[in-house]
């Protein structure tokens, strides 16, 4: 199918026009890219701060950007006491249910209270304003918890998602130099425990940096435990006090540290600060999921990754919305669970991947159309282009005609929506669709200069936002070279796009050496690394190809070292490797052995080279491969 047929166009959905919250986008856009610092004002005094900014944007250092400058405000201000101050610490702020169908339930004012003594907690064990603070665990309460303690006393949480390994996780806290770990004995995933404690023992040891580790019961297998270190979670909470004072912090503090893939081969911790994350994600949920006071929000994403830091848990609770955290794997026991989730708890907006959707798609209609979906009336996924296919059963099954699709294009860097669908605007399956009001985007040519509609370039945003990251931790230069560096003054995605007819966008995928499966980018060089610290592998390239649940899936291939022959069994041993040594979701599809690699006279593999074999495609400009 032509994915541009204006055929597919799908028309807003009359009562979720009405009633929408951005009801006037082409107006609101306009103004807010002719007046951005105006836009921009106007959304944060709509929160709460303890001191006014005296500058909504400092450009004097860019590309080292500050936003809402000399401002004081707390994320725990905004998402937990203004509810209570105005009287709305009774309704539900977080429905939690483990795997087994276990349920918890935290009103804003018992979330508050907890929070307070976990925050406490912290301070009784020397974390201060500025110290990160790791959290290793499965989607559950005292996830939630301690981040938002964080929060509250401005310490940094780096939370790491429970399916890494043992080297992943080690190099995300010693790379932050991570003082505290809050980790859990185990998780459940699939009706099996995932050994965390056990992870975690071993990442610690490599740690110095680590002074304690808090220790959640979940599962209560037998663990290891070294005395002095490790901590109990419910002995430090049973005597903390539930009343702490939200600190004052500056809008530019650091909030925290979500790592995410480089291509070269090194984890890269992206900062986001307080004010400008806080701002932006209140503005953007408000219009992109048209967030309502009585919504109920599903979001499957896990806090280890930017969309469960701002879908499942800031985002929500800065609106005033209940939010639901599902442990488990959307299959356990059976391929419904999420559908009777939404049911149970008479979901809202609901919001998911690509993957997630495609998984579920292949299982039919019989088991959604088995439970009650009327309650929703807002569906929305990000993650990598969703494919019409999987768009239309989403629209036409899952919501039954009557629920937008909001599709968006987003980055852990960008820490929100940029581009999406409205609620207000024609739905084009497989399109992010539109530029969200405050950013400024264009598709450029080698040369920085605006192509044409129908014409494939690079994505660049063009002015700067209150919620993009401020730095690489540790490497500022990184920062300024990899993001600002290609075209001047503007921000580089590292994805290529082209713009329709009506300006709609489609995203074509990534230009660097990052591949995303299932959403998640991993770098190539980082399982390239991975490959070759296998005693038996010499050299190795991975590519991403086409997979139809998971957008993408890593093939790769191998040099053998000298005298080591290609034995029966040896690739699913290689790609079991890669999944000890990275994490489940890095492990290749497809290990290929092979005697060369398509290189360029300097020594660089050439994986598109690579690529358009395995596809079949034109090879391309081979000017400068190795002769």
């Amino acid at each position: 199918m032509n994915q541009y047929s204006q055929a597919d166009f799908r028309p807003p959905i009359a009562e979720a026009v009405q009633n929408a919250n951005l009801k006037n986008y082409d107006e609101v856009y306009a103004d807010s890219i002719a007046h951005l610092e105006r836009f921009w004002d106007e959304q944060a005094r709509k929160l709460k701060w303890f001191a006014p900014w005296t500058k909504v944007l400092d450009r004097s250092k860019a590309p080292f950007f500050s936003w809402f400058v000399d401002g004081k405000t707390n994320m725990i201000l905004n998402c937990l006491d203004r509810h209570i101050d105005e009287g709305r610490g009774d309704k539900l702020a977080l429905i939690y249910e483990d795997e087994a169908g276990g349920v918890r339930t935290f009103t804003f004012k018992q979330l508050s209270l907890e929070v307070n003594k976990f925050a406490n907690v912290l301070k009784s064990l020397g974390i201060q304003k500025g110290d990160r603070v790791g959290v290793y665990m499965g989607r559950s309460p005292e996830q939630v918890i301690a981040m938002m303690a964080c929060a509250k006393i401005g310490a940094v949480h780096n939370v790491v998602y429970g399916g890494l390994s043992v080297e992943a996780l080690q190099s995300r806290l010693d790379d932050c130099g991570a003082k505290l770990l809050v980790v859990a004995d185990g998780g459940q995933l699939n009706g099996k425990i995932v050994k965390l404690k056990d992870i975690a023992d071993e990442a610690v040891e490599r740690t110095p940096s680590i002074e304690h580790c808090v220790v959640v019961k979940r599962t209560a297998q037998p663990i290891g435990w070294k005395e002095g270190r490790d901590l109990w979670w419910s002995d430090v909470m049973q005597n903390a006090s539930d009343v702490c004072a939200t600190e004052p912090l500056d809008a530019e503090d650091p909030f925290f540290i979500i790592y995410t893939s480089g291509s070269t081969g090194r984890p890269k911790g992206v900062v986001h600060t307080l004010g400008g994350y806080m701002v932006d994600i209140f503005t953007t949920l408000n219009s992109v999921m048209d967030m309502k006071p009585d919504d109920i929000m599903f979001c499957t994403s896990d806090a280890g990754w930017i969309v469960g830091h701002t879908i499942v848990l800031y985002g929500p609770l800065l609106n005033g919305v209940t939010t639901v955290m599902y442990e488990g794997a959307p299959g356990f026991p059976n391929a419904e669970r999420w559908w009777s989730i939404i049911e149970k708890y008479k979901v809202t907006l609901f919001y998911t991947s690509p993957t997630g959707v495609r998984g579920l798609m292949r299982f039919g209609d019989e088991m959604p159309n088995r439970h009650d979906l009327t309650s929703l009336r807002v569906l929305s996924c990000a993650g990598e282009p969703l494919n019409p296919e999987a768009w239309r059963w989403f629209y036409e099954v899952i919501g039954g005609s009557r629920c937008p699709v909001i599709d968006s294009w987003w980055q852990t860097e960008t820490s929100r929506p940029m581009v999406s669908a409205f609620v207000t605007k024609p739905m084009k399956p497989g399109s992010c669709a539109l530029p969200v009001p405050g950013v400024q985007i264009d598709i450029v040519d080698d040369d920085g200069k605006s192509v044409g509609k129908n014409v494939e370039g690079a994505l660049v945003i063009k002015q700067p936002w209150p919620g993009m990251l401020r730095t690489i931790f540790g490497d500022p230069d990184r920062y300024a070279e990899q993001y600002w560096s290609k075209y001047p003054g503007m921000y580089l995605t590292g994805d290529a796009a082209k713009f329709d007819d009506d300006g709609y966008l489609w995203v074509i995928g990534r230009v660097d050496d990052v591949i995303k499966v299932s959403g998640y980018r991993l770098g190539t060089a980082e399982v390239e690394s991975a490959l070759v610290s296998h005693p038996s592998v010499a050299e190795a390239a991975v590519i991403g190809l086409p997979h139809e649940v998971r957008g993408n899936a890593i093939h790769a291939f191998v040099i053998l070292r000298a005298g080591v022959e290609n034995t029966p069994g040896l690739d699913e041993e290689l790609r079991n490797h890669v999944g000890k040594v990275m994490g489940p979701i890095a492990k290749p599809e497809k290990v290929s052995i092979v005697t060369q690699l398509p290189k360029t006279r300097s020594g660089k593999i050439m994986r598109r080279v690579l690529k358009a074999q395995a596809l079949g495609q034109p090879l391309g400009d081979l000017s400068t491969l190795e002769g």
